[in-house]
Parts: C-alpha cells; structure tokens; sequence
C-alpha cells in the first residue's frame, strides 16, 4: 500500500519535471527567435546602408519600382536574372552600352530596392507588366529588352503582352521554356512553411558572406566573377529574409508559367538574338535557347562554346554584339 501511495506523488514529481523542461526549451526558442529576429534586421539595416540605391524610384500603383538611367539614344531595357539587381548590369555592361543607348536597369519586382507585386508576386507576367508601366512612365518607347536567365522569362511575357511590342528581345541565358524535373531540395525547402519561417531567418542572421560569395562564384562556374564583382553587386543585399523568400518563390514557380508562355512564342516577329553558353549548367542551352530558335523564325542564337551562365561577364563583346545586331534588325 505504501508503494502504492507513493505513485501519484511521482507521477506529480515528473509532470512538475516534464512542465520546467517544457517551460525551459519554450524560453530557450523564444530567445533564439528574439535574437535571430534581432540580428536579421541589423544585418539587413547594414546591406541597405551600404548598397543605397543607384538610381531613381517610379510608383506603379503604390509600389516602387528602382530603375537606374544612364546614356542616350534608342531604348534599352535590361532585366537581371534570379536573386540579383540592376548591380549585375552597373558593374561594367551599363558603362559599355550608355554612349550608344538610353539604358534602363530595372530592380525586378521584390528585388534589389523594388517592391514586390502586391498581389501575384511570383509571376514573370505580373513582373513584366509592372516593368512595363514603370518604363512607361520614364518615357520608354519600343525599347529593345533583354533579359538575363530567369529575366530572360521576364522579358518575353513582355513582348507576348505588350500593346506596343518592344523592337527586339535580347535573351542571355534565358529561362524561357519548360525543362525536365524539378529544381532539387533546396528550392523545396525555402517554399515551404519551415523553411520561410525557420531556416530563411537563420541564413540571414547567421549564414556567412563568404558562403554567399562562393554561391555568387559558383553561377560562373566554369569561370570566375572578374575582380571586383562580388563587392560591387551587394550579395548581403539578397540575403534579406524577404528577397530570400521571394527569390524562392519566384524560381521555384517558374515552370508553369514559361509552360504555358512558351506555345504563344511562335507569333512574335521581332528579332530576338539570343547568346548562350555551352557550358551553362544552371539554364541548360539545349532546353531554352535551342527551344527557341527551333520554334521562333526570328530568333537567332550565338553559341559560346565552354562558356557558363554569366556571358555578359566572361564575353562582353558578343554580348554588345548581339544587342547592336538586335537594334540593327530592328531598324530594317
């Protein structure tokens, strides 16, 4: 009888136990929380101070787009890929191309210092119509647009949607068409709900720049970033909590939107010169660009044999190439 009475007591002895533990680890992820919290947003205060914007905001319906504008000249619109900013282009492509065109570099929607689309930020489409109206404002007329990589999706909803169609499409590396598989665990996990609220907030309070620079150099990859680049494009700026979680979403839904854009490619007309690297493994040659020219009469492609994903880095001059074919066809 005795054991028997001592049993409740036990058992109040290891609920008490269970309930300090409980109790305990509770704190112990709340204070985690509250410092990666805490250290995130000093983090992204000092991306955002030391990468201020390096050109001009226009208001699309009560979201600001960046827009950098330099040169003069027939229009050039240039639409940076996934993760980036305009930085990708004012590191040295902007300089090149200003003597001969009136540039603009946009920040994408949710990107650099752009806001996201307030309503289907995911979507190439809606991205490309707020690039629109924003190049509207600025007094863009039938500009040539180039887009690189994911921008490369970005640019063609613009000329399958725009009531005045641009002169020509440049595509570097362009992600226009669907390819097969999906794109890996990664990109699966910073979409679902543990990894926007858990493991996006840790990258950016603790994940280390060089692990960020190595990523940088890596899309390169079989070259490397010419000197000064890392430095100049801001990559703390792309490790914000909301751009990582953006950027995810965006890549990582990408696919059935260049499905179903890729079957209206066939009645554009204007020129569309295309330059690609062999070597590409992050927009694979054979399942965007030569998709491309099979489909599109119009459409021309320059092939950079052992080249990666960053032509306008590692060949420059076919790229300037490609953009004044592109203006020369236009104006026959």
């Amino acid at each position: 009888m005795k054991s028997i009475r001592q049993r409740p007591i036990l058992s109040r002895k290891l609920a008490s136990n269970l309930i300090l533990a409980a109790l305990g680890l509770a704190v112990a992820l709340g204070a985690l929380a509250w410092l990666t919290d805490r250290r995130a947003s000093v983090r992204e205060a000092a991306a955002m101070a030391a990468y201020p914007p390096e050109g001009q905001f226009v208001d699309v319906d009560g979201a600001r787009v960046h827009a950098v504008v330099r040169g003069q000249g027939p229009d050039l619109v240039l639409i940076h890929g996934a993760s980036g900013s305009a930085r990708d282009f004012t590191f040295d492509l902007v300089g090149r191309l200003e003597g001969d065109f009136r540039v603009i570099a946009f920040d994408r929607p949710g990107m650099g210092w752009s806001d996201p689309h307030p309503t289907d930020p995911a979507s190439p489409i809606a991205q490309a119509d707020t690039l629109r109206a924003a190049a509207d404002i600025l007094g863009v007329r039938a500009p040539i647009v180039l887009g690189h990589s994911y921008g490369g999706a970005v640019a063609m909803a613009w000329a399958l949607d725009a009531r005045d169609p641009p002169k020509a499409i440049v595509l570097l590396a362009g992600a226009t068409h669907p390819w097969p598989g999906d794109l890996g665990l990664f990109y699966r996990v910073l979409t679902n709900g543990f990894g926007q609220r858990i493991v996006i907030p840790l990258v950016t309070a603790f994940g280390p720049r060089s692990q960020a620079v190595a990523v940088a150099e890596g899309i390169f990859d079989p070259q490397s970033p010419p000197p000064g680049y890392t430095e100049h494009i801001g990559i703390t700026m792309s490790m914000r909590r909301d751009t990582l979680a953006l950027n995810a979403l965006q890549v990582n839904g990408l696919k059935p939107y260049v499905t179903r854009m890729a079957p209206r490619y066939r009645a554009l007309q204007m020129p569309i010169e295309i330059v690609h690297g062999t070597a590409d493994t992050i927009v694979g040659i054979a399942f965007h660009s030569e998709k491309m020219i099979e489909e599109v009469e119009s459409a021309r492609l320059t092939r950079l044999d052992g080249i990666g994903h960053m032509p306008h880095h590692v060949d420059t001059p076919a790229v300037l190439a490609a953009i004044t074919r592109a203006r020369d066809r236009a104006m026959d």
